[in-house]
Parts: structure tokens; C-alpha cells; sequence
């Protein structure tokens, strides 16, 4: 039997269980170590309450482990009680499949694994990039090589996390592809559905209809550099002049006051602000729910995420399964496997405001189609992880080397 352990309920996450189980070739359980996102709780990169509006737990099999629970964000926050082996011990589990590495509780649960003789797969998103950090992550890498090096399997979600894996000295016969993913199927049905009230959706946000309509959706923090794209959209309306542009940014965060004196206020929800002078117009939308985002994605011409490291950016996965292109700048970790293979210029240098200024002018010039985001796009879906998944879990006993 399978058990798979991750923190809590994440909406890129379940698709994979649920798919899982609804091909019922494997046995398995979930077991959760927290249960943020089903009731409202502040989230302090959002700065509100906020919990996911689809259903999380429904479709497959999981429980609630008994844990320590501190600070949010903290290595020490999550640890796992006494019980943990037991539990692998009672359910026979024979794999034990981690989602990542970043709590207490995963590297207990992995030595917890080995006691009992359950083999260890993982699957994390770090990126070279990503793990560079200071002192604290120079000091942590031996210990998480050391962890790499005891599973038995590490599957990758993208090309950049490949890279990393090989870096740690990871043999190519233990690594596996398991893309990053988002339920394409709803995101293309649900684009679809809105896509009928486009027009509508963009005179209640204030968006012209004859503007090329540029989209942040996320934190409104600065690790994601949105006021790149304020400073890049600012570039390319002096350069063309007969070309309406216009913002719109879903989300909230520290720099939402920074963001709004930085524009001309257009809309505004929920927060009023002073309209600035020659200043990109832009909407400000707030939070969007997973059952609203598609208003977004439809009201849009391009979707950009300027982050200075991105571990991958589930948001292009979604954006593209609904028919929008998407700039990315090189600290995303998808950018190698969404967006350089089908628009390279679509792909920029982080914190490089001209270079942005020309994938966003690249865009608006030469707009990918929605059926070659889409066929791009479906090579990034759940069927893929789940395939992956099955064949290692049936093919696990064969190579004794891999034990």
C-alpha cells in the first residue's frame, strides 16, 4: 500500500489523489498534518483570512495526523507525535511518498520509513536558484543531500528541479518525471464557460475593450517583483504611444498601497485610491477564489510573473490550460519547461525592466494562439504524475538496486 504524507490540503496537490483513486489501480492513503485552507485563516503572504472555495478531501482516502503545530513558515512548526510508524506498520505500507522536505515533520517521517523498511520517494520543486539563500541554506545542504541520497526515489516536476537533483550527486536511474500540475480539464472548461462574458467582465473591472490587458495574480510581495511591471508597462506606453495598455492585478499583499499610488486607479475592491497622472491605468481586483480566478484569466490578453525566485508558478499552469500566454522572468522554475521551449522571448532576465518591455511588446505583437497554449500545456497534466506514479509503485520490487 501507498501512503503519501504532505503538509495539508493544496488545490494542485489533490487532483493528483483524487485521479489516483479514481483509477483504482493503487492502494492508498493521505495523510495530512494540518488543515489550512478548509476554514478561513490568515494567510500573512495575502495579509487576510481566506480558506479554498472546491473540495479538497472528497475522492480518495486520508486522515489527520496528530502533530505539533507552531509558526506557519518555520522548520520547526510542524512535527510529527509519536504514532507515525505504527500507522505505516498497521497500513502496510511498502512506499512512503513525501511532497517535500521543508518541515520537521518529513524528515521524521522519513526515518520513521526507514525503521519499518517502507521505501522513501519524494517530491519537492527546489530549483538551483531557489536553494541558494544564505548561511542557514549553505549549512542545511549536506543535511537535505544526505536526505536525497537515502530515497529511493526523487521525482522531478520540471527541468530545473532535474538539475537540482543531479547537482546533489542523484544518479539519473533514480529520478522520475512527475510535472508540476493543475487540473487542466476545470481550468480549460471553466475559461470556456466565462469566456461568453468576457466583455461583460472587463466594463465591470474598468477595462477597455480595445486595451491589451496585462495580468499579475498572486502575492502582492516583493520577492514577486510586480512593480517591474509597472516600470516596464510605463517603458513600453512611451514607445507605443497608439497602443492602449492596461493592469490588472488579482491578489493582495504588502505592496498593494505601494502598487496603487503607482497607477491610475481604474477599479478598485476592495480599497479606494487617488488616480495618479501619467501613471499605467489598472484594476485592482483582490483575492479571486479557485472558482472565480477564471474571470480573470478570460478578461486578460497576457499573464506576467516577474518573480525574483519562484520555486515553479502554478499560476502559468493555470493561465495557459485557459488559453493565456504568459511572460515569465528566469527565477521562475517553470520558465524552462512552460514558456522558453514555445516563446523564448517570452522569457527574461529578473529585474531586467527593458528586457521585459520587450517580451511584453513581443506579446502584444505576436499573441500566441489558445490552442497552442493548450497542446503545450497538456503535457504538464496530472495524467502524467499519476502514470508515473503507478508504474514506479508496480515496477517497485523489480530492481533490487533501487531498494
Amino acid at each position: 500500500m501507498l501512503a503519501i504524507l504532505t503538509t495539508h490540503p493544496i488545490q494542485y496537490q489533490v487532483p493528483v489523489w483524487k485521479g489516483l483513486a479514481k483509477r483504482g489501480n493503487i492502494a492508498f492513503k493521505v495523510f495530512y498534518m494540518r488543515d489550512q485552507g478548509l476554514e478561513a485563516r490568515f494567510d500573512p503572504g495575502f495579509g487576510k483570512s481566506l480558506s479554498w472555495d472546491i473540495d479538497l478531501l472528497g475522492g480518495y482516502k486520508s486522515e489527520f495526523l496528530d502533530t505539533y503545530k507552531g509558526q506557519l513558515n518555520s522548520f520547526f512548526g510542524l512535527r510529527l507525535k509519536r504514532g507515525f510508524r505504527r500507522k505505516l506498520r498497521e497500513m502496510g505500507a511498502d512506499v512512503l511518498w513525501m511532497q517535500g522536505w521543508e518541515v520537521a515533520a518529513y524528515w521524521q517521517a522519513a526515518f520513521e520509513a526507514r525503521r519499518v523498511g517502507t521505501r522513501l520517494w519524494l517530491r519537492g520543486d527546489t530549483n538551483v536558484r531557489s536553494n541558494a539563500g544564505g548561511v542557514w541554506q549553505q549549512l542545511k545542504r549536506p543535511l537535505l543531500r544526505g536526505l536525497l541520497r537515502r530515497a529511493d526515489k526523487l521525482l522531478y516536476v520540471g527541468k530545473a528541479n532535474r538539475q537540482f537533483y543531479l547537482e546533489q550527486g542523484i544518479a539519473e536511474e533514480r529520478l522520475a518525471p512527475a510535472p508540476h500540475c493543475v487540473d487542466n480539464a476545470r481550468f480549460t472548461a471553466a475559461a470556456a464557460a466565462a469566456r461568453s462574458e468576457r466583455e461583460r467582465i472587463r466594463e465591470e473591472w474598468r477595462i477597455p475593450a480595445d486595451a491589451f490587458c496585462f495580468l499579475f495574480a498572486g502575492k502582492l510581495i516583493a520577492i514577486k517583483r510586480p512593480l517591474d511591471i509597472i516600470q516596464a508597462t510605463q517603458r513600453l506606453q512611451s514607445a507605443l504611444r497608439e497602443k492602449k495598455i492596461h493592469l490588472l492585478w488579482v491578489g493582495t499583499g504588502e505592496l498593494g498601497a505601494k502598487l496603487r499610488q503607482s497607477c491610475h486607479v481604474c477599479f478598485d475592491a476592495p480599497i479606494n485610491a487617488p488616480n495618479r497622472y501619467n501613471a499605467p491605468n489598472a484594476s485592482f481586483i483582490g483575492f479571486l477564489n479557485q472558482s472565480e480566478i477564471s474571470r480573470a484569466y478570460v478578461a486578460a490578453d497576457c499573464l506576467v510573473l516577474p518573480s525574483a525566485i519562484e520555486t515553479w508558478g502554478l499560476v502559468v499552469n493555470e493561465a495557459m490550460a485557459s488559453g493565456l500566454p504568459c511572460i515569465v522572468s528566469d527565477g521562475c522554475g517553470c520558465a524552462e519547461d512552460l514558456v522558453k521551449p514555445m516563446r523564448p522571448d517570452l522569457c527574461y532576465p529578473v529585474g531586467d525592466i527593458s528586457a521585459l518591455q520587450r517580451a511584453m511588446a513581443a506579446v502584444i505583437t505576436d499573441t500566441p494562439p489558445p490552442q497552442l497554449l493548450r497542446a503545450h500545456i497538456s503535457k504538464y497534466d496530472v495524467s502524467q504524475t499519476i502514470d508515473t506514479v503507478e508504474s514506479l509503485y508496480w515496477n517497485r520490487c523489480q530492481n533490487k538496486s533501487d531498494i
